[in-house]
């Protein structure tokens, strides 16, 4: 993966001048911290992973790590509706194994479809759900479901909780942590339709001074 040359400043001010003008389009005024992308990669078997998904990948935060971590022979499709990301995506990001698609969440099955893809391992998901109708809320979460392949896993972080009923609702198991070191605080979302307990070996559970810290 070969990131372009932009800077970390661009990054932050493109970021924060999209909030401004559409702040019901993003969680945050700027992007995701470290520790966020860490805790929330955490459950990821990159082994296992043939095809990610990501929603909403803005400048790329997570989208540069995940390409970092997932195999030679991998996929990558992010989904992203703001046309000032796309094109700053396009041009900081290149690597064979990236689909960058200007379009909804919401056609996530038709887009892998389209591709030609395999069901995802991986749903990854930093749109603003709580911001949205429940009706759309209710819409993705239920398609992103359908979307993964047997044992798949959909991630999501919000900074707000309001998505959660929503979840609980469409997943048999839904796992809740919170962030604290990102600004804002995000609450972390693993849904699974098998229990995530049977899968997440020591190794990937938070150690015991995290877990206080991050378990609500």
């Amino acid at each position: 993966m070969r990131r372009n040359g932009h800077s970390g400043a661009a990054e932050m001010l493109l970021f924060a001048s999209n909030f401004i003008r559409h702040p019901h389009m993003l969680g945050s005024i700027i992007p995701s911290s470290r520790y966020l992308v860490n805790q929330v990669l955490a459950p990821v078997d990159w082994e296992r992973a043939a095809v990610i998904v990501e929603y909403g990948p803005g400048v790329g935060t997570f989208t540069a790590e995940i390409l970092k971590r997932m195999r030679a022979d991998a996929r990558l499709v992010v989904f992203e509706t703001n046309r000032n990301f796309v094109k700053f995506l396009r041009s900081s990001l290149s690597d064979p194994r990236l689909h960058i698609e200007h379009d909804s969440a919401a056609e996530v099955q038709a887009v892998l479809e389209r591709l030609g893809l395999p069901r995802p391992s991986y749903i990854i998901s930093g749109i603003p759900l709580g911001s949205m109708p429940v009706a759309l809320q209710t819409e993705i979460v239920s398609k992103s479901r359908d979307a993964l392949e047997p044992g798949g896993e959909f991630l999501v972080y919000q900074f707000t909780s309001r998505i959660f009923p929503v979840l609980q609702r469409l997943f048999a198991h839904v796992r809740r942590s919170v962030e604290r070191r990102n600004l804002p605080p995000a609450q972390l979302f693993m849904c699974a339709n098998e229990d995530w307990r049977a899968r997440l070996d020591s190794n990937q559970r938070p150690a015991a001074s995290e877990a206080a810290t991050l378990s609500i």
